[in-house]
């Protein structure tokens, strides 16, 4: 296969910047591991890519990603830093994540040689059923009108990760790794251009929640760039948190505020929006599930991704199964592909990908996993490929069975589901060898729009991850809501390990294109040639077996997309999919740490003691 050029550092040289004081490498560092832990970010700078020593952190925020540096110069492992980052991210990213969340960790455990899945997967009340987003006639509710209410709210499940995550393989509290996310709520964070966009994009929906409203809208407008966004309540539920423990949600004062909130939200004169079914009971309830993870292998190296109720790991085992089926299939090896050819192949392995997950994947019982991961169902579904046309959609899925002929029987075709395109990512590798991805959201941007009174966090929307009415009458559907269940998620957090060692971490948020978005960073860094940087930063298409396929306006508007018109593909302009975040583990102790160079407005890959 092809590979990208190894990334030369003079022994020597790696030695000694390994062995030299971290105030030599960094200015300020040193003053700053002398005044004690404080939580406050160092001096780093803001950087798609960066290569060192000592660990290497990576997300879609430079404040977020300095406190897991922080963390990480200061002995926690990846778990540690992971956890102090993704709370730290629900101060500068609250529209993505946060305390009324959920998500999902893949960990490499360095000490045992084990890869584990951690499921924070909000989930319905106890009260739900099938049909409990239908109006009396059987027909779906408004999905607008759903989204903006309690009715969305699922039991939030990240805070229960982060204290699973940290009693499992931390080595620090969680008091002590929610501690600098306290500090920067109280202290504040200099409000970007992403934030500032995802605010006014959601004003008119946040001026229908008087909390909301007043926590984010201050002045009743969006912060200003360059200006101060300071969340006093959300430091006080963090104190919370580290001084009372996670039961302070699920069976004390917080989540009485939370369950009263959702159930009968606080609105503005005039307004009203369906009330929430959760429950104290509910919370009490609540467990993040330590689980396998996905394990696959795509040219001799081994992928691990998040397992059900998230389609991502067996998703992108998937379309790199199908990518290697191709090339069987045609002769012709991903690498020697053009753009067009490249992008036609993926499009089509991506759109069967989604075909089969949404009729087979959701948090039911009996979900064909291991057919749906195997090279023989690949390989039976790649006979309907063609190099020179794309397949008509919706491509019927297929039946992962164990039963394969070189063209088996094909099933029906279906429509997809709604996905809210926000959500965040983080990667976190240690010296020790620890490695964690880790996707967190609490859905759409913004989430339900409803926030706790007091305590200046948003509730999720994840419910309407549901499918609201079956997709195919007569076809059963894995995704309808239900009693506790977890809704079906494209949550895509992936490690990739070589011979058994760590190799290479990533991730993506963007609701169902987090699927393409991150089975695209892979094969451009393992099969076309990219370097991390550039792969992550390559323009990108996402095929979700619908009517059309989004485009990255470089791709729409140019030669690429022409051609791929002339295949049969159906483009739509698409503004920006996905944000990537990765790390790759290099020799010598090294770590390249990448994010966006661009997209919502530049990702912060960080190490802790950088090569110059």
């Amino acid at each position: 296969m092809a590979r990208p050029r190894s990334l030369r550092v003079p022994v020597l040289a790696a030695v000694a910047a390994a062995t030299l004081p971290l105030g030599l490498l960094v200015p300020g560092a040193a003053d700053a591991a002398d005044r004690g832990w404080t939580g406050r970010p160092t001096a780093l700078p803001k950087a798609p890519v960066v290569v060192g020593f000592g660990g290497a952190v990576s997300s879609v925020d430079r404040d977020a990603s300095q406190v897991g540096i922080d963390v990480l110069r200061r002995g926690g492992n990846a778990a540690d830093a992971a956890v102090a980052t993704a709370a730290a991210l629900g101060v500068t990213e609250p529209y993505s994540a946060g305390i009324g969340g959920g998500g999902f960790l893949v960990y490499y455990d360095a000490r045992t040689r084990r890869v584990t899945a951690i499921d924070g997967r909000e989930t319905a009340p106890a009260s739900f059923t099938p049909e409990t987003f239908r109006n009396p006639d059987g027909s779906a509710m408004s999905f607008p009108t759903v989204v903006s209410s309690g009715l969305s709210v699922g039991v939030p499940g990240t805070p229960a990760l982060w204290d699973r995550a940290l009693r499992r393989f931390g080595t620090w509290s969680l008091s002590a790794a929610l501690k600098p996310a306290e500090n920067l709520a109280r202290r504040g964070f200099v409000v970007d251009q992403t934030f500032h966009d995802q605010t006014a994009e959601n004003a008119e929906r946040f001026a229908m929640f008087p909390e909301t409203a007043r926590v984010f809208l201050p002045g009743g407008v969006a912060p200003a760039v360059g200006s101060k966004f300071v969340n006093r309540d959300l430091a006080g539920a963090y104190r919370l948190l580290r001084t009372q423990g996670v039961g302070v949600l699920y069976r004390g004062s917080l989540g009485k505020a939370l369950v009263e909130e959702a159930r009968d939200p606080h609105t503005v004169p005039g307004v009203s929006v369906p009330h929430g079914q959760i429950t104290a009971a509910d919370l009490r309830s609540y467990e993040a599930l330590v689980k396998a993870p996905i394990h696959s292998q795509y040219k001799g190296l081994d992928v691990y991704g998040m397992p059900v109720p998230s389609s991502g790991g067996i998703a992108v085992a998937q379309i790199l199964n199908l990518m290697s089926a191709y090339e069987k299939r045609t002769g012709v090896a991903t690498s020697q592909l053009d753009e067009v050819g490249y992008l036609h192949r993926f499009s089509e392995a991506s759109a069967t990908a989604f075909a089969d997950r949404n009729r087979w994947v959701g948090d039911v019982p009996g979900v064909p996993v291991q057919q749906l991961v195997s090279p023989d169902f690949a390989k039976e579904r790649a006979c309907l490929f063609d190099p020179s046309r794309a397949q008509p959609r919706p491509i019927p899925f297929g039946e992962p069975d164990g039963d394969y002929a070189p063209c088996g029987q094909q099933g029906l075709a279906q429509a997809g589901s709604h996905e809210g395109l926000s959500t965040t990512h983080l990667t976190v590798m240690d010296r020790r060898g620890n490695v964690a991805a880790y996707t967190l959201t609490i859905e759409q941007t913004g989430g339900s729009g409803i926030t706790v009174p007091g305590y200046g966090f948003l509730l999720n929307n994840e419910l309407t991850d549901f499918n609201f009415v079956p997709l195919t009458p007569g076809v059963p559907d894995p995704n309808l809501p239900d009693a506790g269940k977890r809704p079906r998620s494209s949550m895509s957090p992936t490690i990739l390990l070589r011979n058994g060692r760590p190799y290479l971490a990533a991730g993506s948020p963007g609701g169902a294109t987090i699927i393409t978005t991150v089975s695209q960073t892979l094969l451009g860094y393992l099969d076309r040639g990219l370097s991390l940087k550039d792969a992550i930063a390559a323009p990108r298409l996402s095929s979700r077996n619908g009517g059309s396929e989004g485009a990255e306006p470089v791709i729409f508007d140019g030669p690429v997309g022409a051609g791929l018109t002339a295949l049969g593909h159906n483009l739509s302009e698409s503004s920006e999919i996905g944000a990537a975040t990765a790390i790759r583990s290099l020799r010598f102790g090294l770590f390249e740490a990448a994010a966006e160079t661009s997209r919502r407005g530049g990702g912060s890959a960080m190490v802790v003691w950088p090569v110059r």
